[in-house]
């Protein structure tokens, strides 16, 4: 059986095909960004089963929402990126999956904490771990509660123990350092 190769287009040729709905920019799609949104809400759903779901309704919404992006607002890769993001807090939000793990036998729930608390996020499938660990442990640690791990700022600063002022200014800081690395 010949090997499938991945397809690969140019970000103007991807977001004229996902507009067009033309089967290709699916397929590019996913070839070329899977890998990396997966791993984003992996971070934050945790479970791989509903990473997996959350990953579907990320490329469904991308292909509703096509029309919407902006080239003008930023790049395709993260225009997806937060699409990502926000749909795996909001299942992590959402009441059926705060009640999905409640009911479960003792015995399910530590094979489950056992197989999760080996699990660890790989920013290097999108090539940003080297600039985050060039923060500084503070702005490291606010951007890992609210990026990965769905955390609001209010939320943070309580887990943190900081004023909320605090934590919006150096996520601001931090975003800032690592848009240099790529504007």
């Amino acid at each position: 059986m010949a090997k499938k190769h991945k397809l690969s287009l140019s970000e103007e040729e991807l977001v004229l095909a996902l507009q067009r709905h033309d089967k290709i920019g699916a397929e590019a799609l996913y070839d070329m960004y899977s890998a990396s949104l997966y791993g984003v809400i992996h971070r934050i759903v945790i479970d791989e089963a509903t990473a997996e779901d959350v990953l579907q309704e990320v490329f469904v919404k991308i292909w509703h929402s096509a029309a919407s992006y902006n080239t003008n607002k930023g790049r395709l890769f993260t225009w997806i990126v937060n699409i990502a993001r926000n749909l795996a807090i909001d299942k992590i939000r959402s009441k059926d999956f705060k009640n999905q793990f409640k009911n479960q036998e003792l015995e399910n729930n530590v094979g489950y904490i056992d197989k999760h608390n080996s699990t660890e996020y790989k920013p290097e499938l999108m090539g940003v771990r080297e600039l985050v660990d060039k923060l500084r442990p503070e702005q490291k640690s606010i951007l890992d509660l609210v990026y990965f791990k769905g955390y609001t700022h209010t939320e943070a600063a309580d887990e943190l123990g900081m004023p909320l002022g605090t934590i919006k200014t150096r996520l601001r800081m931090a975003i800032q350092q690592l848009r240099k690395h790529f504007n």
